[in-house]
């Protein structure tokens, strides 16, 4: 009867690899008795949805063998594996840190990292922003706060990130003027970027949104080590250039054994606001085709517009300044996906004892 079992299974693959799940040393624990069929799948990265997949494909497979009449499965993580714990107190009050990243710059990303915080703080969560991007730090600018230091609390000796639409944020660039230049070797970064996260009262948060730096470099990976991040959410534009890169950014991630949450595809078409033409000035769809090739949720695509243009030049987030428009609407129904994608993840996370 076993070796009908992992017959059966040879036959199903895993998805990051394309091999199949036996000679991969993924299946364990395997018992049957009395018809119950009882088995534990291991993964190298926590479960995606594309695990999820995969998870239904095993459950077909083995009840369609003769004299199972049960299958009970249970999917986790090596324990080298498992998803980190948080040292000590170290944003101990934060229940998901979030990354909001890009393969390569100038695809919008800290525009949708800000107005996806302030369209999740306006559904009710309790949001941060962290911006990660010490050599170009650009929250301050979108968020109206340039020249705007922290205070620190000196009883807690702790920095008090700056409060605006409903968000906590802090960055780099609140203590700088804006002829200054960050130029700092990376283990300065590192170390600032540490700070940020352990020195600053960020409280209770439902959700912690880190402006990631484009790319996949030092900056990247330290964040990736100082704190243990949820999943990430990879911004993209429709033209090839940018869409080679979100494989660079989804394989750093899970490198790290950071899941996917979603692909984000911005400056996704342009309506003309005079004539009402549509115009797919740097293609369209892109984004949506990538991430069904890759086996992650693709979150939505949001459309290039003058409004939020120049609302991030003026420091007014257009899910802020108008939470009534139509692009306003596009920003929380990503909102809404990132939410469900991430619920979904933490559901197939395995349990880690603290």
């Amino acid at each position: 009867m076993e070796d009908i079992v992992l017959n059966a299974l040879k036959r199903i693959r895993e998805p990051q690899s394309g091999k199949d799940i036996v000679s991969l040393d993924m299946v364990r624990g395997l018992q049957i008795h009395e018809g119950v069929l009882s088995l534990k799948i291991v993964l190298q990265i926590p479960p995606q949805e594309a695990h999820r997949a995969m998870e239904r494909e095993i459950y077909q497979a083995l009840e369609r063998i003769p004299g199972v009449k049960e299958v009970k499965l249970h999917m986790s993580t090596e324990a080298g594996n498992t998803p980190k714990t948080r040292p000590g107190n170290r944003l101990a009050g934060v229940k998901n840190i979030v990354a909001v990243a890009s393969g390569k710059g100038g695809v919008g990303k800290s525009t949708v990292a800000v107005n996806l915080a302030i369209a999740l703080a306006q559904a009710g969560h309790k949001v941060g922003l962290l911006d990660a991007d010490i050599y170009g730090p650009s929250i301050p600018t979108l968020m109206g706060l340039k020249n705007t230091p922290p205070l620190v609390d000196q009883n807690k000796k702790k920095i008090i990130p700056l409060e605006k639409y409903g968000i906590k944020t802090i960055s780099i660039g609140y203590l700088m003027r804006d002829e200054d230049a960050a130029i700092w070797r990376g283990p300065m970064v590192g170390r600032m970027l540490q700070q940020f996260v352990e020195d600053v009262d960020w409280g209770e948060l439902d959700y912690l949104l880190m402006d990631f730096p484009p790319g996949t470099g030092d900056a990247q990976l330290s964040l990736s080590q100082i704190v243990p991040i949820s999943g990430s959410v990879i911004v993209t534009t429709p033209q090839d250039v940018a869409l080679a890169d979100v494989i660079r950014g989804v394989a750093m991630f899970q490198k790290v054994q950071v899941p996917t949450i979603g692909v984000v595809e911005n400056m996704s078409f342009f309506n003309c606001p005079h004539c009402k033409e549509r115009s797919e000035i740097f293609g369209h769809g892109g984004g949506k085709k990538k991430a069904e090739e890759m086996k992650v949720p693709f979150l939505g695509e949001i459309p290039l517009q003058q409004d939020t243009r120049v609302g991030s030049d003026e420091g007014k987030p257009i899910v802020a300044m108008q939470p009534d428009s139509a692009i306003a609407q596009v920003f929380k129904t990503i909102a809404e996906n990132t939410t469900r994608e991430l619920n979904l993840i933490n559901e197939s996370r395995p349990a880690v004892n603290l």
